[in-house]
């Protein structure tokens, strides 16, 4: 039990050496001599120690609802025109969540047949794409049943997730926190921001852009013709711009935007790329319009409407209008980054404050210095010589507890600071565990050998159960917590896997290499 192999011993150095180098990042800054291809892993600060802004998003569900239905009416007028079928009265009935569409007079059942090919069947999905049925007014109702737009749902969440943390990479915030929280909310957390408004405007504009040919013959003051729709300048609210309602162009088909300024004017500009698919598009709207202006609309606002000078077959463009370094900036992120599935609304916001995060640091380290010069002087003056062997691994333990925790990028927060000390006392149960066997042994008159080797092998077996349960209690509180409560679960995890290894591996070598250095005919407990 005492025994170790130089391969054993040598493994077990490497291992301590390899807990200080990962935990060198934390407390010296990165030399100039460290390859630049090796990583420089560290404990980040959450936003309760570093001060920051807490955002809570909730998405609009009801507008992806929307948007699946009005996909939903194009798809049913596609059907029926490629069937040679009349209707009337095709609209998307959002309260229901249904299409609603009437058949002419005995053309129902070829409308039906029709409306059925639109139901498909996603691989792996329990219920179809939508469905379809009559209903006693002669109207076809066409739905989207609750499971597949609960689906539906969850992947706008997800994209959004991606979109929230490309938008914020771009920004230069460092180390955010992005997590999902129950069916439609996002948590954001965002540690030393500097420009919170900013970060926030980038995170909640949904930045959904079209390109809309403008409707020159609308009279102004007249009601809109069928087919138009009125949308504000971006510039002036309560100027109003006729435009077609079908997207000559989509957003969706930028490929990259990047902010500039115009070397004619001066002006800061955005430049923009579409893919091939949207150049092929924008090619043949400008072809057939030149001479007409066309708009250039963000989020149901028009920022600009030039006019087709030519046909513009580059699939790049530039969009202008009155930007500021920082605005035409933004807008460039917002495009790259690729439009929000659905609005997001903020339902609650935080802010912590650099002084009082530096006031959490100082309170945090000095109850964990405390705590940790206790518990050392503890084991010193109750177990002597083998309290100072539970000291060290104590310390090892610390060093490789903060390792770990750098090479998985940690965040350290308040509850993880007070996860670390309860770490330490409980790394040092494991040692009184063992001593107290020991103690046991002496007393029944075991040699000291014998005495070490049996408090050792009938201490670990109460060691293992009782931190396997905890570690178990602690990934359940990891799973199923809240944010706070994932810190605290997480410097816990990784204290007990130190924990058992300092405490069974690393204070058996120390004891085995003392008692072959002296041999002393009792020991010291």
């Amino acid at each position: 039990m005492l025994y170790f192999s130089r391969a054993k011993t040598f493994g077990i150095m490497l291992l301590c050496a390899l807990g200080l180098l990962l935990s060198l990042p934390n407390i010296a800054p990165r030399p100039g001599w460290w390859p630049g291809a090796l990583p420089w892993p560290q404990v980040h600060l959450g936003l309760d120690l570093s001060g920051g802004s807490y955002l809570l998003l909730q998405i609009d569900t009801s507008a992806i609802v929307q948007q699946d239905l009005n996909t939903l009416v194009d798809e049913a007028r596609q059907a029926l025109r490629a069937a040679g079928l009349g209707y009337t009265g095709l609209h998307a009935d959002l309260a229901s969540g249904q299409v609603l569409v009437r058949p002419l007079d005995g053309q129902s059942t070829q409308a039906l047949a029709a409306m059925r090919k639109l139901i498909t069947y996603t691989p792996g999905a329990s219920s179809p794409s939508v469905s379809v049925s009559i209903l006693p007014n002669g109207d076809i109702a066409i739905a989207i049943p609750p499971a597949t737009q609960a689906v539906r749902n969850s992947q706008a969440i997800t994209q959004a997730i991606t979109i929230i943390q490309r938008r914020i990479d771009g920004s230069g915030v460092l180390n955010p926190s992005i997590q999902r929280q129950g069916s439609d909310e996002i948590v954001v957390q965002l540690p030393g921001i500097s420009d919170p408004e900013r970060v926030k405007t980038l995170i909640g504009t949904t930045a959904h852009m079209t390109f809309q040919l403008v409707d020159t013959n609308a009279v102004p003051g007249q009601p809109v013709p069928f087919g138009d729709e009125q949308l504000p300048m971006s510039d002036n609210p309560q100027q109003q711009l006729d435009v077609l309602s079908t997207v000559a162009v989509d957003g969706a088909d930028l490929e990259d935007a990047q902010a500039s300024t115009d070397p004619q004017s001066g002006q800061w500009v955005v430049n923009f790329t579409l893919n091939a698919l949207g150049a092929r598009e924008f090619a043949d709207v400008t072809a057939a319009n030149v001479g007409k202006p066309f708009a250039i609309v963000l989020d149901g606002k028009v920022i600009e409407a030039p006019n087709i000078r030519e046909p513009i077959t580059g699939g790049s463009g530039q969009i202008s209008g009155g930007f500021t370094p920082q605005s035409a900036t933004d807008l460039a992120l917002l495009l790259r980054a690729g439009a929000l599935p659905a609005p997001l609304s903020i339902v609650e916001e935080q802010s912590v404050g650099p002084e009082l995060g530096a006031d959490a640091i100082r309170a945090g380290a000095l109850s964990l210095s405390a705590g940790f010069v206790m518990v050392l002087v503890f084991m010193a003056v109750f177990y002597g010589l083998f309290g100072w062997f539970a000291n060290i691994a104590l310390v090892v333990n610390l060093i490789l507890m903060l390792g770990i925790l750098s090479l998985m990028g940690a965040t350290l927060t308040l509850p993880g600071m007070a996860g670390i000390l309860l770490t330490l006392g409980m790394a040092v149960d494991a040692n009184i565990l063992i001593n107290e066997r020991v103690r046991e042994e002496v007393k029944n008159g075991r040699k000291p050998l014998a005495a070490l080797e049996a408090g050792y092998k009938r201490a670990y077996g109460t060691i293992f159960d009782s931190n396997v349960t905890t570690l178990l209690a602690h990934v359940t509180l990891f799973i199923f917590g809240s944010p706070p409560v994932r810190g605290f679960a997480v410097t816990i995890c990784a204290g007990i896997v130190t924990s058992l290894f300092t405490a069974t591996v690393l204070t058996r070598l120390i004891t085995s290499r003392w008692y072959v250095a002296r041999r002393p005919a009792s020991l010291p407990v």
